[in-house]
């Protein structure tokens, strides 16, 4: 994403959801699930009995935590209201409610929305101990609010079922967590609209296993992009396994362990072992098939790896989804994906800022080095790889320098500046390329060789 468009900067939250809950009725039971269901998911989550630091009034911590939590979710039962503790917490989430950061959902866990709006049943009987109280009227409020909201209705859901519904639960407030955020990499730009042009693309068929590819150049972004959506997306299955570098790892016996690499993610069980190929594609067929699961496939150049590690969409649940990102078209052709996304390459104004962060560490050209940098731009041809490193080369360096990069870049077909960066690497010290060489390393994320 961006991080020049303020509109998709949010407020960070310290927790992904705080449940609202009374204790006596739901505490060792469904609250206990549903707290365990979050947290297997990587949703973090706020239960007042794990959470409470000794030194803190209770009180407080419990407001604070209000404040910081992106979700809440409010379990009423039927002693829920008997406690002003909880009908306090509750008018706190009503007043957080209010602003567009914070959203609460009512889950009626063991009573009616009705009852709840009207304090009536057995709401209404827990309330009754309260009805002379000064704060009588505020509760009243927030609990008839509370039941307007959009919710959860156990007996109305799943047929009653506990384990299902908790999993509904997850299911709808997961997507609306994951939202690709700046302070995970600020110097990515132009990655909200990429990642959400591949997350529409794997919305065909959602009821069946789909698999995408992602094609393009070395050094366009397809493994940044592939990892954002994988952060974007990844905590609505039941297992994923992100293989980076297939094309480098499937050499030799490599496949096999790649095979065991995906059914260790997948099933979070690190004692799987794979014999052969063979072997790995029984299992996978075998074990994968009653999962949803996200696999991500990195930098495939054979079909082999393919039909190794994805052979056919019938090795997994339905709904799975598996992307692929290669530099040759032909092989996700012969694979019969589902849908082939181009890489987009950054536009002129997204390479200016990308380039910026880099030499200038700001979101614009230095005054007076404008021009250069539109021209350095120009000549890397908008590949996100080379613009980092040109940036970091760049750096510091006076304005000749400069103006011999560029006339190097000029002469420099695009096939060498991308794979050798020759562009003034020839010129350099020994002591200056190992530098070069470290800093284009460490920005593609592998170590130099020695």
């Amino acid at each position: 994403m961006s991080s020049t468009s303020a509109s998709f900067i949010q407020k960070r939250f310290k927790y992904d959801v705080f449940l609202s809950f009374r204790g006596e009725d739901t505490r060792n039971t469904f609250v206990d699930h549903l707290y365990h269901a979050l947290h297997q998911k990587g949703i973090t989550t706020y239960k007042d009995d794990e959470r409470i630091e000794k030194g803190e009034t209770i009180g407080d911590q419990l407001v604070r935590s209000i404040e910081e939590s992106r979700f809440h979710i409010i379990v009423f039962s039927k002693n829920y209201a008997s406690s002003s503790w909880c009908l306090d917490e509750l008018i706190k989430i009503m007043e957080c409610q209010k602003t567009k950061d914070q959203t609460a959902y009512p889950v009626f866990y063991d009573v009616e929305p009705t009852e709840v709006r009207n304090q009536s049943g057995a709401v209404g009987e827990a309330f009754a101990k309260h009805v002379e109280k000064e704060g009588a009227g505020r509760w009243r409020d927030a609990l008839k609010e509370a039941a307007g909201l959009a919710g959860w209705e156990l007996k109305n859901t799943i047929d009653g079922h506990e384990a299902k519904f908790i999993q509904t639960i997850i299911e709808e407030i997961s997507p609306k967590l994951h939202f690709i955020n700046l302070s995970v990499d600020e110097n990515l730009v132009g990655m909200h609209a990429r990642v959400k042009n591949v997350v529409s693309s794997l919305e065909i068929g959602p009821d069946d296993v789909c698999m995408i590819g992602i094609k393009g150049m070395g050094g366009g972004g397809k493994t940044t992009l592939a990892r954002a959506v994988f952060d974007y997306i990844s905590i609505q299955f039941e297992g994923k396994s992100f293989v980076e570098n297939v094309r480098e790892g499937s050499k030799g016996s490599g496949l096999k362990e790649l095979q065991k690499q995906v059914l260790q993610d997948v099933l979070s069980d690190k004692s799987i072992d794979v014999k052969s190929v063979y072997d790995g594609k029984n299992m996978m067929k075998k074990m994968m098939s009653n999962r949803k699961v996200l696999v991500i496939l990195d930098d495939v150049d054979d079909i082999d790896q393919l039909k190794a590690l994805a052979g056919e969409p019938t090795w997994f649940k339905p709904r799975s989804r598996i992307i692929i990102t290669t530099r040759d078209e032909q092989v996700l052709i012969a694979h019969r994906v589902n849908f082939i996304h181009d890489i987009n390459l950054l536009s002129h104004e997204e390479a200016i800022c990308l380039f910026s962060r880099y030499a200038f560490g700001r979101e614009i050209p230095n005054q007076g080095y404008e021009e250069l940098s539109g021209k350095v731009v120009h000549y890397a041809h908008g590949l996100p790889l080379t613009i980092k490193v040109l940036g970091s080369f760049l750096c510091g360096r006076i304005e000749r320098d400069w103006e011999d990069a560029i006339e190097r870049l000029k002469t420099i077909p695009l096939k060498e500046t991308l794979e050798k960066l020759e562009l003034s690497y020839n010129g350099l010290e020994d002591d200056q390329k190992e530098i070069f060489l470290e800093v284009a390393c460490i920005l593609k994320g592998e170590m130099k060789g020695k």
